[in-house]
C-alpha cells in the first residue's frame, strides 16, 4: 500500500519515521516535506500529485483546511485517512463523497512504534481496506476501534497524553535538581521509572491501586509524597485538563 501524506508537520513526521520508508508528501510551502524526504527518501509533491500517486492519503493538514484541501483532491483520491482533530467521520464523508474515509487518531509515540491510534469504524469502508489500514497503523503501536462518539474523549487522554507525561517528567526532574541531582541523571531516572511503571501497569491490567500500595508503606515516605500530590490538587488538575480539551473539541 503506497501511502501519501497531505501535510508534513509533527504528526506526519512521526508517522513517516515510525513506518521508516520513503514517503510521498506535500506541504503548504513550509519546506517540511522536502526535509522529510531528505531524511527518509521519497518525493515532495503537490497535494494533487500525492493524491494521484498514493493508494491512500493521510490528511495531516490543519483541521480548518479540510474543505479547501478536499476541493483539490476530490475525484482524484482513492481512499482517505484523516488524523484531523475535531473533524468527525460525517465531516469527512461530506468533504469526500463517494470516497472511502477512515478517521484514525494516533499520538506522537508512533515515531518510536509505541503509539496509540484510536479509530472510528465506517460501515462504507470495505473490510479489506479497513484491515490493510489497521495493519499499517499496528506497525506503529496499539490500534483501538471505538464508536465515533468516544473518539474525542479517547484522544483527550491518548492524543494529548504525551504532553502531560512530558510535563510530569519535567516537574520531577526540576524537583530532583533542586535537591542536588544533575539534570541528565534525574532525567534518566524519571524516564526509566515512567517506562517501567507503564509496563508494570500493563501487566497488572492497569490496577493502579495495587501498584501504588506495593510502593507506599503506611506512614512511609511514598505515602507522604502521595499525600503532598493529592494536597496539591493533582486529581482535580487532570479533571480540569480533560474538561478543557473536551470543550475545545466540541467547538
Amino acid at each position: 500500500m503506497q501511502v501519501g501524506l497531505i501535510g508534513a508537520g509533527n504528526m506526519a513526521r512521526g508517522l513517516a519515521r515510525g513506518w521508516g520508508e520513503p514517503v510521498l508528501c506535500s506541504d503548504n510551502g513550509s519546506g517540511r516535506a522536502r526535509a522529510l524526504v531528505d531524511e527518509l527518501g521519497g518525493e515532495a509533491l503537490s497535494n494533487l500529485e500525492v493524491a494521484r500517486r498514493a493508494d491512500v492519503v493521510v490528511l495531516c493538514h490543519k483541521p480548518g483546511q479540510l474543505d479547501g484541501v478536499a476541493s483539490e483532491l476530490r475525484g482524484e483520491v482513492k481512499a482517505v485517512i484523516s488524523i484531523l482533530g475535531a473533524r468527525s467521520t460525517e465531516d469527512l464523508e461530506r468533504a469526500y463523497p463517494d470516497t472511502p474515509v477512515m478517521r484514525m487518531m494516533p499520538n506522537t509515540p508512533v515515531e518510536v512504534r509505541r503509539g496509540v491510534t484510536c479509530y472510528a469504524r465506517t460501515p462504507a469502508v470495505e473490510p479489506q481496506l479497513e484491515a490493510e489500514v489497521v495493519a499499517l497503523f499496528e506497525r506503529l503501536g496499539a490500534v483501538i476501534p471505538l464508536d465515533e462518539g468516544l473518539i474525542e474523549t479517547a484522544t483527550a487522554v491518548s492524543g494529548v497524553g504525551p504532553a502531560y507525561q512530558a510535563l510530569l517528567a519535567e516537574a520531577q526532574v526540576d524537583a530532583a535538581v533542586r535537591h542536588g541531582l544533575a539534570a541528565p541523571l534525574a532525567g534518566r531516572l524519571v524516564t526509566e521509572t515512567m517506562a517501567g511503571t507503564a509496563a508494570l501497569l500493563a501487566r497488572r491490567d492497569c490496577d493502579t491501586l495495587a501498584v501504588r500500595r506495593e510502593v507506599a508503606s503506611p506512614g512511609g515516605s511514598t505515602a507522604r509524597g502521595l499525600a503532598a500530590l493529592e494536597g496539591g490538587g493533582v486529581r482535580s488538575a487532570f479533571q480540569d485538563a480533560i474538561d478543557a480539551v473536551m470543550s475545545w473539541s466540541a467547538r
